[in-house]
């Protein structure tokens, strides 16, 4: 009966040779599996061989398996993986609560008394694992194909070739047989044969990724043959330099991020300190209150908008600014009014204040830190190169600081209130006479420095915890931004964060984050020495 079928499978396709070969394949190849099925089943024997023994029986006998997979096979490597395979009566069974059931028939009895549970060392989860992707090899998704190719091209081994080759000789996806092939060539790396594997080498060249690097690395380290080491040693450089783009651009990104970060929290500054001259010590806490306030209203969305959690940033933007703005006002109308004109008081009293707020928020949400979670259109990655991703949290942020920085300027310059702010800065007594009211416009623009650090504290809050000490770890960096750019400057702001962000994170790699730290620190003190005006310096009368 089993001949008749194959005959009769074989007509129907001889008849049907008119339609397009690649919409028959996937069935030929999925009827071919089901008629060779009682073939390639499970046997008792299988099964014991795989979970009773020494580990190289038992993985000589998974490898055989995975050769000819099923369904009984699969769901039996999932038991072992997951430690429910026992061994009694003289074969192995699978563990389901109090039931016993035969990894061959299906069938289900009571858990044996005597039944001696199978262990698994760390070599056996392995090869388990690695088999359990080999499985999906022959998988109908295409991506799950991919993510397997990928999986064994890790642990590549000359025992699983003929795995490879089979799963190659049955692929038709372009980006499938290109990974198998990059994992036959791994194989190949373990070949007895100086020829295939000085071929392996050249092959894997062409794929510059992390894990082939290591691949080679650990290849040349046990390498006895000149040549071939030769061959490993030349492609071990190509993959190297290949690779060194990744790293460049991935610091360079890293430096931005860092430099936007900055200049989120440099922006507020440039205001209160460039423009108003007022030393305020407690920007970091007011960064700290807009990162709370990013915190409530995620907290609150969590619990009465569980199914909008994605759009909470775009409230918590807000929240955060109208927050630190509102604060900031209530300190300028409060104490900073009376100590215009006499920056070290101004110090002395904002510092006070960074202390009460700090407190404030020890009191309201506790000591330790809390996180803020991303939504998820901001969870993961971008992949440019294989050892580059950019976070897109990261790169949110930065847009996000390109976005603000835009709106700062145009309101700086091009609106009634910066003209108003700039005007009180440059003269406040004419400014005065001519009917501005000073004092208001003095609460508003330290408002308005006070909410961009707010802004500043939700961006962080997207990157890191959130706790009462977050301040202090930006405030002296701003300072530091806003000098080295030019008091009052909002372009050598820009600069400066950017410039002080990516020299950081270039320096990082050299010395590491503390030496680092100190070198940026000793780079700024000499510049400000030989140009104390910064790099953009006031002209005219403005000074």
């Amino acid at each position: 009966m089993l001949l008749f079928w194959k005959n009769f499978c074989m007509w129907t396709l001889w008849r049907m040779r008119g339609l397009r070969l690649h919409s028959l394949l996937p069935g030929a190849v999925m009827l071919a599996g089901l008629l060779s099925g009682p073939a390639q089943a499970l046997t008792a024997e299988q099964a014991l061989a795989m979970a009773e023994g020494d580990s190289d029986s038992r993985i000589a006998a998974l490898q055989a398996a995975v050769l000819e997979p099923d369904a009984r096979t699969a769901d039996f490597l999932r038991a072992l993986a997951d430690d429910a395979v026992v061994l009694a009566q003289g074969r192995a069974w699978m563990v389901q609560g109090k039931q016993a059931l035969d990894p061959v028939t299906g069938q289900t009895v009571l858990l044996p008394a005597n039944a001696e549970s199978v262990m698994n060392n760390n070599r056996m989860r392995g090869e388990i694992d690695t088999a359990l992707a080999a499985l999906d090899l022959g998988h109908v998704d295409a991506a799950k194909r991919l993510a397997a190719a990928q999986a064994l091209q890790q642990d590549a081994t000359p025992e699983r070739l003929p795995l490879l080759e089979q799963a190659l000789a049955q692929e038709g996806d372009a980006a499938v047989q290109a990974a198998l092939q990059q994992a036959r060539a791994a194989a190949l790396l373990g070949s007895s044969d100086a020829g295939q594997r000085m071929a392996a080498a050249a092959q894997l060249a062409r794929q510059a990724t992390p894990a082939t690097r290591l691949l080679l690395s650990e290849r040349l380290a046990e390498e006895g043959d000149k040549q071939v080491a030769k061959a490993l040693t030349r492609a071990l450089a190509e993959v190297d330099d290949r690779l060194a783009w990744g790293q460049r651009l991935g610091v360079l990104f890293s430096g931005i991020s860092l430099g936007s970060i900055l200049l989120l929290v440099a922006l507020g500054l440039a205001i209160t300190y460039g423009l108003m001259g007022v030393i305020n010590m407690a920007h970091g806490e007011l960064m700290m209150l807009g990162a709370y306030a990013s915190y409530v209203v995620q907290s609150l969305f969590q619990r009465y908008l569980p199914g909008a959690f994605d759009a909470y940033v775009l409230v918590a933007v807000p929240a955060a600014f109208l927050t630190a703005a509102l604060v900031g006002a209530v300190m300028e109308r409060a104490v900073l009014r009376f100590l215009y004109g006499r920056p070290l008081e101004t110090l002395l009293a904002t510092w006070g204040i960074s202390l009460v707020l700090m407190q404030l928020v020890r009191s309201l949400f506790g000591a330790q830190n809390v996180g803020v979670e991303n939504p998820a259109w901001m969870s993961g990655g971008w992949q440019l190169l294989p050892n580059l991703t950019l976070p897109l949290n990261r790169v949110v942020i930065v847009l996000f600081a390109l976005a603000v920085l835009a709106g700062v300027a145009c309101l700086i310059a091009r609106t009634r209130l910066g003209l108003f702010v700039r005007g009180v800065t440059q003269n406040r007594a004419m400014a005065a006479c001519t009917g501005v009211n000073t004092a208001r416009v003095d609460t508003l623009a330290f408002a308005l420095g006070s909410g961009l650090a707010g802004l500043a504290g939700c961006a962080l809050s997207q990157v890191g915890n959130v706790g009462p000490d977050l301040g202090k770890s930006y405030i002296v960096d701003a300072f530091m931004v806003v000098v080295l750019g030019g008091v009052g400057q909002l372009a050598g702001t820009v600069y400066a964060a950017l410039g002080l962000g990516v020299l950081n994170k270039f320096l990082e790699g050299w010395t590491g984050a503390v030496l680092a730290k100190i070198a940026v620190l000793v780079l700024v003190i000499v510049f400000i020495q030989k140009r104390p005006q910064g790099l953009f310096a006031l002209k005219g009368r403005g000074i």
